[in-house]
């Protein structure tokens, strides 16, 4: 999944920032790994801490984190436990990254990724996942992240997205994804990882397994129709972007419900949530925030419905099929309290993840030489160009700069490359002078009324240099 993350980012922004994004997801990955190993697992699973909120260092750098039960499962030891939980912790980070796009540097993301899991991700996870969570302890109903993961990533990714600010005017004209068929790579990247996601939060190839994988599958198909369909009415056209972000969609919403639903459930979990996903892509119009990927209206408002329809949904049928695990339904079992339960922690993760969210980026944003967002001059450049160093689809070409003319023949004093590093010598520097030169008086004699003399045009030679 973080693969397919970093590729369905990549394609969804224009081309002189892709691969800042592959980066970012990359980077991010790396250090959600360090803080899990470091404290994070600790933190959000210690089964020793009591206050139903966060955990305590009793674990920190896996100590005693063995062969021992599961706190998740008695199915498997804990150490696959935390391994797992690990990729969870890493998925959710590289969703959140995605707030960067084409105006975030990404050194600072590193750090706030840091600080963001151990005050954000730990406590949610924590609360819903954790023996002594409160909202575990309560019933609350979440299967493989609807809180920690979805709601988590996405309503962060909003708060991050806020104080980052908006980008230029001219940089939101006419956008479009600069190369689709990485968006379709990445969406089925993350989904053929998602049923390791959602069946695999069932420990154990077992009969919750299997329909986990069928509910996420059932709920991803109707979300990409469901989504490509309410595009179709404004196009007229069956948009790929349109599918894929409705089959992420209906993914989002399994994440919370396919392991305590019917397979049929999953078809209204799955038309649900490609249309309400859908309509929820114009909310960050209504706030004036820059969610450049939509992580908002995927991710939180995917989550938020994938956790009410278990209230409505749920079965305890379902729930123990794994062999060992007991809870009560929601309405199938007229259990009707678990609405307002559902209805109580969905605020609670939005409400808590955006105020800390917001305070941390603030915070590190203040700090010198850690601002969060590049100049204006750096964003027209592309944060590729600035920050990496390198580019996703590198053409061959004299220049980059295309904002003067055709970017053909740029000159070559104020060229970002080296001579050296012009995929030749630094005497080829002589023929870039002829043909710019040769160029320029072409161009001067055409603003005059007249065409240039044919020994005024630049040479076969300096051309073909």
């Amino acid at each position: 999944m973080v693969p397919g993350l970093a590729f369905l980012y990549s394609g969804l922004a224009r081309r002189k920032s892709a691969l800042s994004l592959i980066w970012v997801v990359a980077a991010g990955n790396a250090v959600g790994i360090f803080q899990w190993f470091l404290w994070g697992y600790t933190l959000a699973f210690s089964p020793s801490a009591t206050n139903g909120y966060i955990g305590n260092l009793r674990n920190v750098a896996l100590a005693r984190v063995l062969d021992d039960p599961s706190p998740g499962s008695p199915l498997i030891p804990e150490i696959l436990y935390s391994f797992f939980q690990m990729e969870f912790a890493c998925v959710t980070v590289g969703i959140l990254v995605g707030g960067i796009a084409e105006r975030g540097r990404v050194f600072p993301a590193m750090i706030f990724t840091f600080v963001w899991m151990t005050l954000v991700y730990c406590p949610l996870a924590c609360w819903v996942w954790g023996v002594n969570g409160w909202a575990f302890k309560w019933g609350v109903l979440d299967f493989a992240g609807g809180g920690p993961v979805e709601i988590g990533s996405g309503v962060g990714g909003l708060a991050f997205s806020w104080v980052l600010g908006r980008r230029s005017e001219k940089e939101l004209i006419n956008f479009r994804p600069h190369n689709v068929s990485l968006v379709c790579l990445g969406t089925f990247l993350l989904w053929f990882g998602w049923l390791g996601f959602n069946g695999g939060s069932a420990f154990g190839a077992n009969t919750r397994a299997i329909i986990a994988i069928w509910n996420s599958m059932l709920a991803a198909g109707f979300g990409g129709m469901v989504w490509c369909l309410m595009d179709y009415r404004y196009e007229r056209h069956w948009t790929m972007v349109g599918f894929c972000s409705g089959t992420i969609a209906g993914l989002v919403a399994a994440t919370p419900s396919s392991g305590f639903v019917h397979p049929w459930a999953s078809v209204v979990v799955g038309i649900l949530s490609g249309g309400i996903c859908n309509l929820a892509t114009k909310v960050k119009f209504l706030l004036k925030i820059d969610d450049a990927l939509d992580l908002f209206a995927e991710h939180a408002v995917g989550g938020i419905v994938g956790l009410l329809l278990n209230a409505f949904f749920a079965d305890d049928t379902i729930i123990a099929a794994d062999g060992v695990s007991s809870a009560p339904g929601g309405f199938m079992d007229q259990n009707w309290k678990q609405l307002y339960k559902q209805v109580a922690y969905i605020a609670a993760a939005c409400g808590y993840t955006f105020v800390v969210t917001a305070l941390i980026a603030k915070g590190i944003d203040s700090i010198p030489g850690l601002q969060l967002r590049v100049s204006p001059e750096s964003e027209a450049l592309g944060l590729d160009e600035v920050e990496i160093g390198e580019f996703a689809t590198d053409y061959i070409e004299i220049g980059r700069n295309f904002t003067d003319g055709f970017g053909i023949f740029p000159d070559p004093s104020v060229h970002h490359v080296a001579a050296g590093d012009r995929h030749g010598v630094a005497e080829n520097d002589l023929h870039w002078r002829t043909a710019t030169d040769g160029v320029a008086r072409a161009e001067k004699g055409s603003e005059n009324g007249n065409l240039a003399s044919v020994s005024e045009k630049p040479s076969a030679d300096s051309m073909q240099a």
